[in-house]
């Protein structure tokens, strides 16, 4: 028989990864040209912040949620690993650093999701 464990730790797992996603999308959709213009300081054209946005806050919800988990933690790996080397790669900044360590964790975590799945506490498991 399977543990309360066994179901509720897919769920904490991907809220606590999802959040990370939705508060930064929230956070560039609320503060639009600072993050433009942080982009474009890193050589990644302003244009695409609505896509960024729609990544964070899309697949973070999606994520949160566990809906087409394993797709959406497989692009949200991918994007963070992406966001890594565009903004945090400048390792001899001690701060730059951690936050290029933590997107490899993050990234990591979400490698995860994409080889166990959602969980049963989830809406693939409901739709299955």
């Amino acid at each position: 028989m399977r543990s309360v464990f066994d179901n509720l730790f897919p769920l904490a797992g991907r809220a606590l990864i999802s959040f990370i996603f939705i508060l930064a999308g929230y956070n560039k959709l609320m503060g639009y040209a600072g993050t433009v213009a942080y982009m474009q300081k890193a050589g990644v054209p302003g244009y695409l912040l609505p896509v960024v946005i729609a990544v964070e806050l899309g697949g973070g919800l999606l994520l949160l949620t566990g809906f087409l988990t394993r797709i959406v933690a497989l692009l949200l790996a991918g994007f963070t690993l992406l966001a890594a080397y565009f903004f945090h790669r400048n390792f001899g900044d001690a701060g730059q650093f951690v936050q290029f360590q933590k997107n490899l964790a993050i990234a990591g975590g979400l490698l995860f999701v994409v080889l166990y799945g959602a969980g049963r506490w989830s809406l693939d498991a409901k739709l299955r």
